[in-house]
């Protein structure tokens, strides 16, 4: 007899589902982005928009769905779809131009990993999180053709199809309308987006309506290409000499301490990282009010620093009236209705 989602149910604590409850008003979709568009001087909304690549580690999802709920946010998770194979599924996948059973980043280490994972994306769904896609192995498209990532768009939707029956569960009433209609975005890895028009090709054909792979000078609208939104994490100041950083956890992680764990200077890396989001963030408040995109990893490097960091700018910053910390869809209707949308040719066409 399989297992019922019932006892997924039951490995969620108490202490985020007492928490969500008391945050539900505050944290719905309609409420985290306001019941209007301008604040009281004309001003519209501060959007911050958080987002997760790998979303892998069972506790950072805990983490990161508490961290939301205290503070009436939802984030945009970038699923990586290997983390949703066991064993025997590892041996039959292959991404394009790589050998059978290879992946970047690996796989489950076990079917009770992955049904807990499964447990905390479905929660973070109902909670009003972005289920996004990360693709599967990590693997950088930049030369990759449109039959490319159609191949590996395909392996993350079928994977998602049959993650709950490939662990023995029983899968909640909505899951597969959640894979078939619910998953709008996407997010290449390393940002390794295809030059041309073969990514947004297959990102079309595979139901996407979104990306957020660019980079941009600094924060910025998103512009409309061939039917996909391009959203792209900016280049902010950072450290001493305000030196240009992509607003990413890996690229600060790998200027402060060359890549390498360094746990004796996590406070200063913490202090570092916060100032730089805080000062992104409030050139943006006090000025124009382009969304503040921000992008972190599900692996707390340097001894965690730049999580402790995002936890202070969303305390600081996602109970103010006039911001909202939404998800890239949740942003995209807000954004719109500003009139900042821009229409850009198709690349390569």
């Amino acid at each position: 007899m399989s297992r019922s989602f019932l006892h997924i149910s039951l490995s969620i604590s108490l202490s985020l589902l007492t928490s969500v409850a008391a945050h539900a008003a505050d944290s719905a979709p309609g409420n985290t982005a306001g019941s209007t568009a301008n604040d009281a001087a004309g001003k519209p909304k501060q959007l911050v928009m958080i987002s997760f690549d790998g979303a892998h580690d069972n506790a950072l999802w805990q983490k990161s769905r508490e961290m939301a709920a205290r503070n009436g946010a939802h984030f945009t998770y970038f699923l990586s779809c290997t983390f949703l194979m066991n064993q025997t599924a590892k041996k039959a996948y292959q991404a394009p131009h790589q050998k059978q059973g290879r992946s970047n980043i690996g796989f489950a280490q076990s079917d009770d990993e992955i049904r807990e994972r499964l447990g905390n994306i479905w929660h973070a769904h109902l909670e009003g999180h972005d289920i996004s896609s990360h693709a599967c192995g990590h693997f950088d498209g930049r030369q990759w053709s449109a039959a490319d990532w159609s191949a590996e768009y395909a392996t993350f939707h079928t994977t998602l199809k049959n993650a709950w029956k490939g662990v023995d569960l029983e899968e909640p009433k909505g899951w597969q309308d959640l894979v078939d209609h619910g998953i709008h975005g996407f997010r290449a890895p390393y940002l390794s987006a295809t030059s041309g028009a073969d990514m947004i090709t297959a990102e079309k054909k595979a139901g996407f309506t979104y990306d957020a792979s660019l980079v941009t000078k600094g924060p910025a609208m998103p512009v409309e290409e061939a039917g996909i939104i391009r959203f792209g994490l900016p280049l902010i100041p950072e450290g001493p000499r305000e030196k240009p950083i992509i607003g990413m956890d890996y690229n600060l992680f790998v200027r402060h301490s060359k890549g390498e764990e360094d746990k004796a200077d996590t406070r200063e890396f913490e202090d570092r990282a916060y100032s730089a989001f805080k000062d992104a963030f409030d050139q943006q408040y006090r000025g124009p009010r382009i969304p503040l995109q921000l992008g972190f990893h599900f692996v707390e490097m340097n001894g965690g620093a730049y999580w402790r960091a995002l936890d202070r700018l969303v305390s600081d910053v996602c109970h103010r009236q006039d911001v909202a910390c939404v998800s890239y869809s949740q942003a995209i209707p807000l954004i719109k209705a500003r009139g900042k949308l821009q229409q850009q040719p198709a690349s390569g066409l």
